[in-house]
C-alpha cells in the first residue's frame, strides 16, 4: 500500500497529461519527474493554511491549489489525504487515444470509504456537535424603525456544494443594515439582516475548508446562529486573534484600509480629516491615517468623542456641533489655508457642502455613509473649480477577485496583531436586543463597533 500522496504523480497526473501507454512501458526516471511539469512539488494539492500571526505569513491564505496551466478533473479537488491502492490502466486502452481529461473512476480506491465520498451532503466529524434543525435568526418583515426586528427560530440553512456551514459566535452590527431595515436599500422580505460574521466551520462539502476551522466572513444574513457562506468568501481567522476581535475589525477595517490605500491613495504629509471620528470606522481610519503619514484632523459630535479621536491618532479634533462655517473655518486655520487633501465622510447629506468648501485643489473627497441622509443630485461643474475628485466607493469592489481579500485582509489582520491597530468595541449585545442595537447606533452616541453574541 501506498500514501496516497506518493502515488498522485505517477499515476492521477499521468492519466490528466495522456500518457498512459508510457507509463505501462516503464516508471519515470529520476530526469523525466524533473522534467514534467505534472510532477513538479509545486503542482501537489495545497491544504488551506491557517495564517500564523506574523508578517511573513500573515497574509498567506489561499484555497486548494488550482493549476492554471491545464485543466484538472473534479476527482482530483475532491480527494482526501488517506491511504490508496494502484489499479492498472484497464478503462483506458492503447487503440483509443485517452483525452486529456480522461480520469478512470476505476483509477484510485480508497482503501476506506468516508462518508463524504459515499454521499454529496457535509461531513461532520463524530467529535463536533450535532447541528441542530432549527435556529434563532433576528428576520425583518416588514420596514420600518427598530421594533420590526423580530427573533424568529428559522431552519437552518442547508449548505451547497460550494459552501461551508458556520456556526457564528458573534456578528458585526453596520450602519447599512439599518438602510436595509428601513427600505433605504431595497431587499426582499422577510429578510434577515446581518453583513458580517465570525465563528467555526461545522460542515464542509470537499474539505477545502476544514471543519473546526475559526473563519470570519462577509455575507448576507449573518444576525443567526448558523449561516451557509460561500467557501471562496471566508478567510481563517490567524492565531492570537479571537472570534470577537475578528468580528469587530473585519467588514469595517477592510472598508476603512481600502478607502486610505485605493480609494484616497493617501500619502505621507497630506492632509486628511474623518467625519464621525469616533464611529466604527472613524476609529479605524485616523489610526491608518496615522500609520500611512497623513496629518489627520477629526470631527466629533461631541467633547468626549473628541478625546477619544485624539487618542487614536487625530492630531486635532473639531466639535461638529459648532456648525459647518466653525468647521471650515478651523480647517483653513489648522491647514494655513491649503485644505485637505483627503475627506473620509461617512454622515452624507449634514457635511456634504462642507466639504467641497474645505477640500484642497485635486483633492478626494470620498462619500462613504449616509448617517445624516443620502447627499442630494450633484452639479458635477461644482467640482471644476478645484478638479475636485469624487467618489462614492463599495468595499466589494476592492474585494471582489480572491487574491485582492486574502491581500488585504491579510494586511488588516498584519495591522492588528503587531499593535498598531486598536479595535475598540463599544458594547456587545444578545442577539434578541438587536433593536437595541440598532436604536444605539442609529443615535451617534456609539464609539466603537457594536456586536451580536450569537450564542
Amino acid at each position: 500500500m501506498l500514501q496516497g500522496r506518493n502515488i498522485l504523480p505517477t499515476s492521477m497526473y499521468a492519466c490528466l497529461s495522456g500518457m498512459n501507454t508510457f507509463l505501462r512501458s516503464r516508471p519515470p526516471s529520476a530526469q523525466s519527474r524533473i522534467s514534467n511539469p505534472y510532477l513538479r512539488p509545486e503542482t501537489r494539492l495545497a491544504t488551506r493554511q491557517i495564517p500564523r500571526n506574523n508578517s511573513s505569513t500573515s497574509h498567506q491564505t489561499s484555497l486548494p491549489f488550482r493549476p492554471r496551466s491545464y485543466p484538472v478533473h473534479p476527482a482530483i479537488t475532491n480527494l482526501q489525504i488517506q491511504q490508496f491502492e494502484v489499479v492498472p490502466f484497464t478503462s483506458c486502452t492503447a487503440t483509443a487515444r485517452p483525452s486529456p481529461f480522461c480520469c478512470p473512476n476505476d483509477l484510485l480506491f480508497p482503501i476506506t470509504k468516508s462518508s463524504a465520498h459515499q454521499q454529496s451532503s457535509p461531513s461532520i466529524p463524530a467529535a463536533m456537535p450535532p447541528v441542530p434543525q432549527t435556529m434563532k435568526a433576528i428576520q425583518v418583515a416588514q420596514t420600518g424603525g427598530p421594533e420590526v426586528l423580530q427573533l424568529k427560530d428559522v431552519p437552518v440553512p442547508a449548505p451547497s456544494a460550494a459552501q461551508v456551514l458556520v456556526k457564528n459566535d458573534f456578528a458585526g452590527v453596520n450602519f447599512i443594515d439599518t438602510y436595509f431595515r428601513t427600505g433605504l436599500y431595497p431587499a426582499s422580505l422577510p429578510l434577515t439582516l446581518g453583513r458580517e460574521a465570525a465563528g467555526t466551520v461545522v460542515a464542509s462539502h470537499d474539505g477545502s475548508v476544514p471543519v473546526g476551522t475559526r473563519v470570519v466572513y462577509m455575507d448576507q444574513g449573518t444576525y443567526a446562529q448558523y449561516s451557509a457562506v460561500d467557501a471562496s468568501k471566508v478567510v481563517p481567522v490567524p492565531d492570537g486573534l479571537s472570534a470577537e476581535q475578528a468580528a469587530a475589525v473585519y467588514l469595517q477595517g477592510l472598508t476603512a484600509w481600502t478607502l486610505v490605500r485605493e480609494a484616497a491613495d493617501v500619502q505621507p504629509g497630506q492632509w486628511a480629516l474623518v467625519h464621525a471620528a469616533a464611529g466604527g470606522v472613524g476609529l479605524l481610519l485616523v489610526q491608518m491615517l496615522r500609520i500611512v503619514g497623513a496629518n489627520v484632523i477629526g470631527t466629533a459630535s461631541t467633547t468626549d468623542k473628541c478625546e477619544l479621536a485624539r487618542k487614536n491618532g487625530a492630531e486635532w479634533t473639531i466639535l461638529s456641533s459648532g456648525g459647518d462655517d466653525d468647521v471650515v473655518a478651523r480647517v483653513k486655520e489648522i491647514t494655513g489655508g491649503h485644505g485637505i487633501d483627503a475627506i473620509f465622510d461617512g454622515v452624507g447629506k449634514a457635511t456634504f457642502d462642507a466639504d467641497l468648501e474645505m477640500i484642497a485643489p485635486k483633492g478626494h473627497l470620498v462619500s462613504f455613509g449616509n448617517a445624516s441622509g443620502v447627499v442630494p443630485p450633484v452639479n458635477i461643474l461644482r467640482l471644476g473649480a478645484k478638479n475636485v475628485k469624487l467618489m462614492r466607493p463599495v468595499l466589494n469592489g476592492y474585494i471582489a477577485e480572491r487574491q485582492d481579500l486574502e491581500k488585504y485582509a491579510g494586511e488588516l489582520f498584519e495591522l492588528v496583531a503587531s499593535g498598531k491597530l486598536n479595535i475598540a468595541v463599544h458594547d456587545v449585545y444578545p442577539l434578541s436586543q438587536a433593536a437595541r442595537a440598532h436604536v444605539d447606533i442609529e443615535s451617534r452616541k456609539t464609539t466603537g463597533k457594536l456586536l451580536l453574541s450569537c450564542e
